[in-house]
């Protein structure tokens, strides 16, 4: 196990026994010249121990751990706490991919990966997950029928109950509510909601389905998040 420390906020990377020391020691020095406070767990029960006893400000999680598999580092991390996770998966391990998106992972880097693009996304889902300060102009409290989101609070509420969504939901639902009756291209939201210019449509996909749970009475025919076929997807007020 390595550990560097830094002024800014702990990124907790969890490496299998596949990723090279010397990748993982590239990983970590990219995130320290960034300033990033950096742990690299060489198992996944390490880090998974770690992560609990101290939450990071976000998680780049190898799916390929021994001891404790990625995707139940990621569930058993979803359990306690939304914190980021950035998801590191085998070039076209496109069904462990999904999954770890609908446990709720925020992004994924296909191996092999560029260490400056890894840090891009760092601090691009850093950004998104910490949030902008609200402008002046913009309603605290956004309200669509029973349901109510809090920007500030961070908090969606639906009939007064509170609902758990992750900080990429959040951010995907607030963004929408923000924009009523305009039809996003996935290719925009992914640009908007995640930072990324370019990248997989499919996390759009997965996050749209994975809100429709949370929020719709009735996600097979949603009432708030509709398709526009053809083009993406748009929100009813």
């Amino acid at each position: 196990m390595e550990a560097c420390w830094t002024p800014r906020p702990p990124v907790l990377a969890s490496s299998s026994s596949r990723t090279t020391p010397t990748s993982s020691e590239v990983v970590a020095r990219y995130l320290e010249r960034e300033g990033y406070r950096v742990e690299v767990a060489s198992d996944g029960a390490a880090g998974l121990e770690r992560a609990l006893a101290d939450l990071p400000d976000l998680v780049v999680l190898d799916l390929m751990l021994p001891t404790v598999g990625g995707l139940e580092v990621c569930r058993r991390l979803r359990e306690v706490a939304p914190v980021p996770v950035i998801m590191l998966t085998a070039r076209g391990e496109e069904a462990d991919r999904i999954a770890g998106l609908e446990l709720g992972a925020d992004d994924y880097m296909a191996k092999p990966f560029s260490p400056r693009e890894l840090t891009a996304r760092v601090r691009a889902v850093l950004r998104r997950a910490n949030g902008a300060l609200t402008a002046a102009t913009e309603p605290a409290i956004l309200r669509a029928g029973d349901l109510e989101v809090d920007v500030i609070a961070h908090e969606v509420h639906i009939g007064g109950e509170l609902v758990a969504l992750t900080a990429k939901e959040f951010d995907l639902l607030a963004h929408l509510m923000r924009h009523p009756r305009r039809a996003f291209r996935r290719e925009e939201l992914l640009d908007d909601v995640w930072g990324f210019s370019y990248g997989d449509t499919s996390t759009v996909t997965v996050h749209i389905r994975r809100l429709r749970e949370k929020i719709e009475p009735d996600p097979s025919a949603p009432r708030y998040v509709s398709t526009v076929w053809g083009v993406g997807y748009r929100f009813e007020p």
